[in-house]
């Protein structure tokens, strides 16, 4: 029996079980919730409104500080012989703090949407 065709075989089995698994499991957890009286058509996933804003400042500041850390690595800390990795570090660390504040402006921007919401919710409330 030739490697390829069993690996082949085993991938397909592997995947079979996994989606049988996660359905079988699914039905199961549904079914349990029906016989203690609950229903589970109420505990779909919520919606995430801010998912998108939230990723997309993430890349936006992740490709933002590797370009930066580029620019570094190349005008700043350029030597005679450039070194493969010799500034390694450098990349690594501006994509996380610039990604971090991607984050952070994200944070910022939910929190003030909320807080704009809640204000003429209550003000809706009190001409009521």
């Amino acid at each position: 029996m030739d490697s390829p065709f069993l690996m082949i075989i085993l991938v397909n089995l592997g995947l079979f079980a996994m989606i049988f698994g996660i359905v079988y499991l699914n039905k199961r957890e549904k079914m349990a919730m029906i016989e203690r009286g609950m229903d589970p058509r109420r505990y779909k996933p919520q919606s995430a409104p801010y998912q998108n804003l939230k990723w997309g400042l993430l890349l936006i500041g992740a490709g933002l500080g590797l370009f930066i850390a580029f620019v570094l690595d190349r005008a700043v800390f350029a030597t005679a012989i450039h070194d493969g990795d010799a500034n390694a570090a450098i990349y690594f660390a501006l994509i996380a703090v610039f990604g971090g504040a991607g984050l952070f402006l994200s944070y910022l921007i939910e929190k003030r949407d909320d807080a704009k919401n809640a204000v003429s919710y209550i003000k809706e409330e009190e001409s009521i």
